[in-house]
């Protein structure tokens, strides 16, 4: 799909005509991959790198246009699978236009921003800053994210939370790599901001995206270390969770199996003769009674000896 915008009094507008100075092309279809061919003379492993998720961002500095390959977040992937990948952006700067191609969602070139634009050296950079919050916004979410199944991990024994714990590492990692990556095309970009023709203004709104995409790397390493660390710490609760679980269950099998062997020596039957000479209705809560004392009196032994053998920290785990 292809999108035409105009650079109008500081803002972007769409444009209808055609000759738009700001072309977006988004998940091109064959036609407009050879309309991209003819109008910037793209060869088609440029044009593939542009679109390729894999690809390392890089930037081009050519005679009559720079080209720069940049990685954002893929809002598809979220949105579909609820899962926080990253893809590829390409954009092609000329002197009187700029093409903006895309394998994702256009990106929203016509909503309010915070100052005019005054070029299409200041709308590039402008794109890229906006991608920059667009990771901050989305390693928040991961933030978010990771809080509520750690909650959620503390009663677990099952692998549902722990494996979405490791997709959210697993994201992490690639945004990570992702967000260096720009950073190391930033300082490439800012080598050349003299052959590129930039003003002193977009060398500042320059260093501020450097700026901003280092803050956004050092917090994404932080949160990729700390939810490292807390996936090793919840797998060894899970673990515990799992054994505790497993002696209570012992437990309770200790405390019926003496019961169990009562009444499989004796069975009802003999019970019955034994005490026919009592009514029925005293005779049946009476085995009941001594069943419970009995259990009871094995769950009491095991715990004093659990108490003993594992020392007070099995105590006061049990408190």
């Amino acid at each position: 799909m292809r999108l035409d915008y105009e650079l109008n009094a500081g803002r972007i507008v769409e444009d209808g005509h055609g000759s738009a100075a700001i072309r977006v092309y988004s998940e091109p279809t064959g036609d407009e991959r050879a309309e991209l061919s003819a109008f910037c003379g793209l060869d088609e492993h440029t044009l593939n790198s542009m679109l390729d998720p894999e690809e390392v961002p890089r930037i081009e500095v050519e005679r009559d246009h720079t080209l720069v390959i940049w990685k954002q977040p893929n809002p598809a992937s979220l949105r579909v699978a609820g899962r926080f990948e990253v893809s590829s952006v390409g954009l092609m700067l000329y002197a009187d236009h700029l093409v903006i191609v895309t394998a994702d969602d256009a990106p929203t070139m016509t909503h309010k921003r915070s100052r005019a634009i005054a070029s299409l050296n200041d709308l590039l950079l402008q794109l890229l800053l906006d991608s920059v919050h667009h990771f901050l916004d989305h390693l928040r979410v991961i933030k978010h994210m990771a809080q509520e199944v750690q909650s959620r991990l503390n009663s677990s024994v099952g692998n549902e939370h722990l494996l979405q714990m490791f997709a959210l590492g697993e994201s992490l990692i690639f945004y990570v790599n992702a967000i260096e990556s720009n950073g190391g095309m930033l300082l490439r970009l800012r080598a050349s901001a003299d052959r590129i023709g930039m003003s002193a203004d977009d060398v500042r709104l320059l260093e501020d995206v450097i700026i901003e995409n280092n803050q956004c790397a050092r917090q994404a390493a932080i949160y990729s270390e700390v939810l490292s660390g807390l996936m090793d710490a919840r797998g060894n609760i899970i673990n515990n969770n799992m054994n505790m679980l497993l002696k209570n269950l012992t437990i309770v099998n200790v405390v019926f199996l003496p019961m169990a062997l009562l009444v499989g020596i004796g069975g009802m039957s003999e019970y019955t003769m034994a005490t026919q000479q009592l009514p029925w209705w005293l005779s049946y809560p009476l085995f009941l009674l001594a069943m419970g004392a009995i259990g009871l009196a094995t769950w009491w032994g095991l715990r004093v000896w659990m108490d003993r053998t594992y020392g007070a920290g099995g105590g006061s785990r049990r408190k």
